[in-house]
């Protein structure tokens, strides 16, 4: 069955968008259901902007029509006020400047209670470990979409041993490229390619902890 919701974000129909947002909250779907399907349809729009049918006027204007559904949905968001205290540093690895996905999954962390530290875009590993020394943090996440950019993080984590941290946090690696094997190859301890199972990740970590 075709998803309105995902075809709405994927046609850049804002008004549709947020139509279909308050009607889904009306009608009992939760906070990541909806977010799921916003952030297929987001996945469209850069499938269609590869393939050269969308213009990258058009990718920004997906990422401002996500943050108003994120705006919307704030209230629906349960905040756990139990896991405050645990800090997390982010980032998008080095020669990447996609942070859609990063830029969500930061916002639920945050609203899960999550103190973040949002590196931005075209982080060098430096930068990682820098941020993670400065702060303390127990949870190193990093995003990735382009392929050839995974060898970068290999080299975070590498340094993570270098400076001693490598056994004071935990590494999630996120993106449309990351699976087990890039996994392994990086030394990182999780990886997730979606946002439902990102989160999940966080909290399990803190779990572990």
């Amino acid at each position: 069955m075709e998803d309105e919701l995902q075809i709405a974000m994927a046609d850049l129909d804002e008004e549709k968008t947020l139509m279909l947002v308050e009607e889904r909250i009306q009608a009992g779907y939760t906070s990541m259901e909806i977010i799921e399907s916003c952030r297929l349809g987001v996945e469209i729009v850069g499938e269609k902007y590869s393939d050269s049918h969308y213009y990258l006027s058009d990718l920004i204007m997906s990422e401002e029509i996500l943050k108003g559904v994120m705006r919307v949905l704030e209230p629906y968001i349960p905040v756990n006020s139990s896991e405050k205290g645990q800090t997390i540093v982010m980032g998008t690895i080095e020669g990447d400047i996609h942070d859609l996905g990063k830029n969500i999954i930061i916002y639920l962390l945050r609203s899960s209670g999550f103190q973040v530290h949002d590196l931005g875009v075209d982080v060098k590993p430096e930068q990682f470990i820098q941020a993670v020394s400065e702060t303390k943090a127990t949870i190193l996440g990093i995003s990735v979409l382009i392929s050839f950019c995974v060898g970068s993080i290999k080299n975070v984590v590498d340094l993570l041993v270098d400076a001693g941290l490598r056994d004071k946090v935990k590494v999630v690696i996120g993106g449309y490229p990351v699976n087990r094997q890039v996994k392994e190859f990086t030394g990182a301890d999780f990886y997730a390619n979606d946002v439902t199972e990102a989160l999940k990740i966080y909290r399990e970590i803190l779990n572990i902890e």
